[in-house]
């Protein structure tokens, strides 16, 4: 078994860093101390990185103990490959987007507060990621929820950002109440929340864990963003401090599939097609999701968008894995849960680096559009190289990394031999062309157009600004050639859910 203060401390971590953060901050910005809120930004990188290390002791711990669960009080946490992956991404995506956030949230009003809330949020994901016990994955699913809504509405003197943080919250609360439903169901059924005991409890022929579920999957997919669940997602994405759309897009929506994920595992033993509900979704998402972004101008609604079809492809991966046993559908699922978090969030901090530089810096608060692009790679070449390295990754050009989880995903459709699976992968490939059709007209107006306006008058761009896009840009490119390098947290996600059901 783990060590009960290494884990302990891994979960217990950012909850005591996020006040001491804020706590500093909010004292020295009283006093205009400018190096008090240097020290807060620092402590903040710091607390990532010690964060990160006490990671690696426990996966180190745990390998060589064997053990992977721990009990907390009366919470049963499993250290498993579906905790470890989420853990790893939100880790690393949270770290560049602090790196990011020195330079653009700089002269904004209630900096402390982004980071401590950036800590609160991070540490909610890996709870969630480790949580095995119904009740308590909600408690932290709403720990997530509360402070992402705190950040979607950060801009609170816009009512457009207002707006889209009222949205957020009301369908999240909608959500919460449907998940709360399916788990009062379970626990009238079976004294019990904790997922072992419901797995064991739930006989294959159990009419009010079918309803349970489908409300767990409803609920939970409103944080998912399943179509049609997903009217919050392009305000709360675009209207959010860039740093928070990628996270948002990069791993608060895969949160919430790993939490829908964690609640219908309990009904393994539930004579029910799980697999079918969501390669349906995920068929209506990739879909949706690219007719949607055919027709957006602003580039962070365009991002948004892109969005639901990649958890379509998610999925589909996990589908595939729980209708016809296919566990490289499931690590493909996981493994495109992981890339598509770089991608897209390499996309948002490379849009976000352009909004900053171009209308943001002059302290001008408007959308950055598809025009505001034109001619972008002439006087920014690294910010136009990494959006287009983002955007094409994420429309699966190879050798870029979305190229391979895509195509293990469909590999996994094809293997499932069944005529309709493999129309699905049809349709799912002919949707990833499609997606170019909106990602190759915005690298073109960055390298073939003459520079517009904003790009002309914009200012120069922070050096601190470009560090988490050349290493997100260079993370892309290497998994994509060396797909092996993430295997071991890809097909340990994939035995940890495909587990219950053919256990």
């Amino acid at each position: 078994m783990t060590s009960n203060f290494l884990f302990s401390s891994l979960l217990l971590l950012p909850f005591l860093a996020a006040p001491i953060v804020y706590m500093l901050g909010r004292s020295t910005a009283r006093n205009g101390n400018v190096l008090g809120i240097s020290l807060t930004r620092a402590l903040t990188v710091f607390f990532l990185l010690v964060e990160g290390c006490l990671l690696y002791l426990v996966v180190k711990q745990a390998l060589s103990s064997g053990g992977t669960y721990l009990l907390i009080g009366d919470e049963p946490l499993v250290f498993d490959g579906i905790g470890l992956i989420l853990a790893c991404v939100v880790l690393f995506l949270g770290l560049m987007v602090t790196l990011f956030s020195i330079d653009y949230m700089s002269n904004e009003k209630g900096e402390e507060k982004f980071y401590a809330l950036l800590l609160a949020t991070i540490g909610s994901i890996i709870g969630l990621g480790m949580s095995y016990d119904l009740f308590n994955l909600w408690l932290w699913f709403e720990a997530m929820a509360i402070s992402t809504y705190l950040l979607v509405a950060f801009y609170n003197d816009e009512p457009p950002s207002l707006e889209a943080g009222v949205k957020y919250l009301v369908q999240s609360a909608v959500g919460s109440a449907l998940v709360m439903f399916g788990i009062a169901m379970m626990f009238s059924q079976t004294g019990s929340t904790t997922l072992t005991d419901l797995w064991q409890m739930t006989s294959s022929e159990a009419p009010l864990a079918k309803i349970a579920g489908v409300l767990l999957i409803v609920g939970f997919g409103v944080k998912t963003a399943l179509v049609p669940l997903h009217t919050w997602l392009p305000d709360a994405h675009s209207q959010a401090p860039s740093g928070i759309s990628a996270m948002l897009s990069g791993v608060v929506i895969e949160a919430g599939l790993v939490a829908m994920l964690r609640a219908i595992s309990m009904f393994g033993k539930v004579d029910f097609n799980w697999g079918a509900i969501l390669i349906g979704f995920g068929c209506l998402n990739i879909l949706v999701g690219n007719l949607m972004a055919l027709r957006q101008t602003q580039v962070k609604r365009l991002l948004a968008y892109s969005s639901l079809a990649h958890v379509g492809y998610m999925l589909l991966g996990f589908g595939f894995g729980m209708a016809f046993g296919r566990f490289e559908g499931a690590a493909g699922g996981f493994f495109h849960l992981l890339t598509h978090s770089m991608m897209k969030g390499l996309a948002f901090l490379a849009a976000g680096s352009l909004l900053f530089t171009l209308h943001l810096s002059k302290q001008e608060h408007v959308p950055l559009t598809l025009d505001d692009l034109n001619g972008a790679s002439r006087k920014y070449p690294v910010a136009a190289f990494a959006l287009g390295l983002a955007v094409l990754g994420l429309g699966g050009i190879p050798p870029m990394a979305g190229f391979m989880s895509k195509w293990q995903v469909l590999v996994a459709g094809v293997k499932a031999e069944n005529t309709l699976m493999l129309i699905v992968v049809i349709f799912a490939a002919l949707n990833s062309i499609l997606s170019l059709g909106y990602y190759a007209p915005l690298v073109n107006r960055m390298y073939r157009h003459e520079p517009s306006t904003a790009v002309e008058q914009g200012n120069k761009m922070p050096g601190l600004m470009i560090i988490p896009l050349v290493i997100l840009s260079i993370a892309i490119v290497v998994i994509g050639i060396w797909p092996s390098s993430v295997q071991f947290l890809t097909e340990q996600a994939g035995l940890s859910l495909l587990y219950t059901f053919f256990y």
